[in-house]
């Protein structure tokens, strides 16, 4: 069996954040009244749900949040990475404009000064507290989780040590009932820049014991076994950490006048194309769960008394599959949960950033999904959902060197050579990896290192790269100016 802590490896902190705004605690019925909002941030959570269609996870709380909530399928992080992908999203700006893809800068000093999700809250009558992790530690967050500019109080960090053991939950999913990935292999076609070797995870004991070669060793398929187990142990343990939260709001009566909406930060390989951990552009690791609920709205207001969040114990031997309330297909990106959770409270959504925006402290680069929460307006005129093809979700992703090296995963600033830029769309995958320069943060799209297409019908895994093939270079022509 892996060593205690091994589950909370893959889901850091399990249940990562707490980010409470609330205006009131009284409980109100009236849905025109200000509403408080709960953001649950999860680390490094993919969408391995019930929810999401997973019939072997055992993540009963999240599902029933889901099946009073409206569900987004494909969400998308703007880099798979903890830091640069929760400033991004805290911020509502891409890592270009936060110039954070590594762990090493504060965004206000670094980049400009820009207001954050519980900033702009605060700023509008909110009481704003976190807890656990909601801004990565460190200097990424100036030392202090953004404090005084995004809390009212400074944020709580309680000691995670004594749940650092999720062996229990284990038994869950006996390792016969554990599946291998479906694409194991690293893919012929893959460009050696694209490619993550995970080395923090080579660096566990554990892990160097089995004496893997560098970069493409594959792990043993029963140590591979046992990876997933205990990710998918993390998951019910981090759903049992949900139901409880949830469950005190019932209490508290005050599930009819807070929106909750849950996320995570990135996505997780788990042997996809020979991979593990993030660090990559393929969907594995930039897809993430996003969902919101919103009383009154995505469900009806409970009644007195009534529970709408009761808690559910994973190791019930019989589970009600429930299914997400609604659900939306859009792609969307992580970048939007700012201006919709700015939107679904009321207050005035910031305008679109310009180009350049680093002396702007308050706009925004992702697009507003509270279209998506009009439900009858889309019933009578289907028109206003939009052309799916018209949605289409950025990431990035920087490497220090065309080939896998001790770094490639997680490269400081000064080391980036080269930037992945990359394109996902209802029908495909694009990324195209171009020379980047760290000093000046500036990438040459003329100088192409290496190219990935991947066809969502016919390759919905993304391990046939169709970049130089005849159809792909079809497909890049289309996409010139």
């Amino acid at each position: 069996m892996p060593p205690a802590g091994w589950c909370l490896l893959w889901l850091g902190l399990v249940l990562a954040s707490v980010c409470a705004s609330l205006e009131s605690a009284a409980p109100s019925n009236s849905t025109t009244a200000p509403l408080n909002v709960l953001l649950i941030i999860v680390d490094d959570l993919r969408p391995s749900l019930g929810c999401y269609g997973d019939k072997l996870i055992r993540s009963p709380n999240i599902d029933q949040l889901a099946s009073h909530s409206l569900l987004f399928q494909n969400a998308f992080a703007q880099q798979a990475v903890c830091a640069p992908s929760r400033v991004s999203f805290l911020t509502g700006r891409r890592p270009d404009t936060t110039r954070l893809y590594d762990f090493n800068s504060y965004w206000r000093v670094h980049a400009g000064n820009f207001s954050t999700i519980p900033q702009y809250f605060k700023e509008n009558g909110y009481v704003t507290m976190s807890v656990g992790k909601v801004f990565h530690p460190g200097i990424s967050s100036n030392y202090s989780d953004d404090s005084p500019y995004s809390w009212s109080i400074p944020p709580y960090h309680p000691s995670s040590e004594k749940y650092e053991n999720t062996k229990e939950f284990q038994k869950l999913y006996p390792l016969e009932n554990i599946t291998l990935a479906p694409d194991p292999q690293v893919p012929a076609g893959l460009p050696p820049v694209a490619y993550n070797p995970w080395m923090d995870i080579r660096q566990r004991e554990d892990v160097q014991a089995l004496n893997l070669s560098v970069p493409y060793g594959p792990i043993p398929v029963d140590f591979q076994r046992k990876i997933r187990q205990s990710y998918f142990a993390s998951i019910s343990y981090l759903d049992t950490q949900v139901g409880h939260l949830l469950s005190a709001l019932d209490d508290l009566q005050l599930a009819n006048s807070t929106i909750i909406a849950f996320v995570s930060d990135h996505g997780w390989a788990l042997g996809e194309h020979g991979e593990w951990a993030k660090y990559s552009n393929f969907d594995v690791t930039t897809r993430v769960p996003l969902m919101f609920y919103v009383p009154g709205r995505t469900a009806p207001l409970p009644e007195a008394g009534e529970k709408l969040f009761p808690y559910i114990d994973p190791f019930d031997s019989v589970l009600e599959r429930m299914e997400p309330g609604r659900q939306v297909m859009d792609l969307v990106e992580l970048l939007s949960l700012s201006p919709t959770l700015v939107g679904l409270a009321g207050l005035h959504v910031p305008p679109r950033c310009p180009v350049p925006s680093f002396h702007v402290e308050l706009c925004r680069e992702g697009q507003s999904l509270v279209k998506h929460f009009r439900f009858q307006d889309l019933e009578d005129d289907p028109s206003l959902r939009g052309n799916p093809r018209e949605s289409i979700a950025y990431s990035q992703y920087p490497r220090p060197a065309d080939s896998p090296q001790w770094n490639s995963d997680k490269p400081s600033l000064k080391d980036i050579k080269i930037m992945g830029y990359s394109i996902r769309t209802i029908d495909y995958r694009y990324t195209v990896w171009v020379d980047f320069n760290p000093h000046e943060f500036l990438a040459n799209f003329s100088d192409v290192h290496a190219g990935e297409l991947y066809f969502v019908d016919s390759d919905p895994l993304q391990d046939h790269n169709m970049y130089n093939d005849s159809q792909g270079r079809d497909l890049l022509r289309s996409l010139m100016p």
